[in-house]
């Protein structure tokens, strides 16, 4: 099992308070020195007010805070979690992702998915209809890119182009595919590298249009269904990044109490299928998450390994 920190931005309302007189790279390293293996931070460029009234999150550029951390750091991965990729024409994105991992020297990893925001498709010119089309269609163009081949794709045609740098993990970072759906596992199998659900009710499945995930069991299920798909199609078994159901303690701010619940069950986790563990403190302030993270070290990570 890998420990993967998703950077606070449920609790972050105000960043320059936040962070006080540290910055990115200060948050990085903790995270890094802790012992977890990754951090993440979300995209969402430009949301609408009420969605952000409503339990929506902030969220800074993907690229550049990813960026700014891997200078700070030397080990941790880094995560996309998660890229819309209708937000961006793919050879942008690609360009930014390989760019991205050749400074971090091949430590990223893609998290990506269709989107769910259909106002901020709206307000950033995107074609939310066709979504899902677009993100099968970006996968395949970047990576065409990123191998120096033409691409015959209907929907981003390019002959004679070529990125330079290319990303340094030989085809790319690996591409991780998050969402709840049937055609967000279908993707995942077919084209991905990992899958990264989201364990919600069905009050929050409502405003992500993802079905619901609230047990083990269906978790377990669905993964080794996946995994069985997978291994017919000759590929490799995929990685599951997953946000864990005890969730919820981390938000109330009870690091101790989501510490042992999360400990008690991470065999379970791991029978499920689960290979990453999704982490998202709950920390008002720079200070807390340097208090909140030390103790996420000793009372989970250390004893999980």
């Amino acid at each position: 099992m890998q420990f993967l920190l998703m950077f606070p931005m449920r609790a972050v309302k105000h960043h320059d308070r936040w962070l006080g007189a540290a910055d990115l790279g200060d948050v990085a390293r903790v995270v890094e020195d802790a012992g977890f293996d990754a951090i993440a931070m979300t995209e969402h460029p430009y949301p609408d007010d009420r969605w952000l009234e409503q339990g929506g999150h902030h969220a800074y550029d993907p690229f550049v805070s990813l960026a700014y951390m891997a200078a700070a750091t030397r080990r941790l991965r880094l995560v996309t979690y998660v890229l819309v990729a209708a937000y961006r024409n793919p050879y942008l994105t690609g360009k930014a992702v390989a760019s991205l991992d050749a400074v971090s020297r091949g430590r990223l990893t893609v998290g990506m998915a269709a989107g769910y925001l259909r106002s901020e498709f709206q307000v950033l010119g995107a074609d939310f209809a066709n979504r899902g089309a677009i993100l099968d269609d970006t996968i395949a163009a970047m990576r065409d890119a990123w191998a120096g081949r033409d691409h015959d794709g209907e929907r981003f045609p390019a002959h004679g182009h070529s990125m330079v740098p290319a990303p340094v993990q030989p085809g790319g970072p690996p591409i991780w595919i998050g969402g709840n759906s049937r055609p967000a596992r279908r993707r995942a199998v077919r084209v991905g590298d990992g899958w990264m659900p989201i364990a919600q009710t069905p009050e929050m499945a409502a405003i992500t249009r993802t079905p619901p995930l609230e047990t083990m069991e269906q978790l377990a299920e669905q993964i080794s269904a996946m995994q069985a798909d997978r291994l017919a199609g000759g590929g490799a078994p995929l990685d599951v990044a997953f946000a864990p159901f005890e969730k919820q303690h981390g938000r109330d701010g009870d690091v101790a109490a989501f510490a042992r619940g999360l400990g008690a069950r991470l065999g379970a986790y791991g029978d499920a299928g689960v290979t990453w563990l999704t982490i998202e403190p709950a920390s008002r302030s720079f200070t807390d998450f340097t208090e909140d993270v030390g103790r996420l070290s000793s009372l989970l990570l250390e004893p999980a390994r």
